[in-house]
C-alpha cells in the first residue's frame, strides 16, 4: 500500500551548480548532501537532485511553455507576478509568458541542467 512520496527528483550534471541554483535563486534548504544527492523539503515533499557523475542529462524535446514528455515539478507561489520578477533579477529566462485560467496562473522555466521547472499560483476564486 501506497504511504506517501518518498521523493521527486531531477538528474543534474554538475551537482554544485545545481545546489547553488536550488539555494541561492529558488531559496531551497538543504536537508540532506553527499557526492551524489542532494535534498530539500519543500512544504512536506522532499525534493531531490542525483548526480549523474559528470555526464549530461539527457534532453527531452520541448513544446511551447515548457510541456514535455517527462514530469515537471511546479512550485506553488503565492504571488507569482514577485516570484518572476526576483527570477528575472536572478538571470532566469522563462520558457513563455504567464498563462492564467480558471484554476490559476503558471509559468514555466529552466534549472542549469535543463530541467523544466514550473510556478503555480492558485486562483482566489
Amino acid at each position: 500500500m501506497i504511504t506517501g512520496v518518498q521523493d521527486i527528483y531531477y538528474y543534474v550534471s554538475d551537482m554544485a551548480r545545481a545546489v547553488r541554483f536550488y539555494c541561492d535563486v529558488l531559496k531551497l534548504s538543504v536537508v540532506h548532501q553527499d557526492k551524489s544527492w542532494t535534498s530539500f523539503d519543500v512544504g512536506g515533499v522532499r525534493i531531490g537532485l542525483h548526480w549523474t557523475g559528470g555526464v549530461p542529462v539527457p534532453q527531452i524535446p520541448k513544446g511551447p511553455g515548457g510541456v514535455t514528455a517527462g514530469a515537471t515539478l511546479t512550485f506553488r507561489v503565492s504571488n507569482l507576478i514577485a516570484v518572476v520578477e526576483d527570477l528575472r533579477k536572478a538571470g532566469i529566462r522563462f520558457l513563455g509568458d504567464i498563462t492564467t485560467k480558471e484554476w490559476g496562473s503558471i509559468v514555466a522555466f529552466e534549472d542549469p541542467d535543463g530541467n523544466v521547472l514550473k510556478l503555480m499560483q492558485p486562483s482566489t476564486r
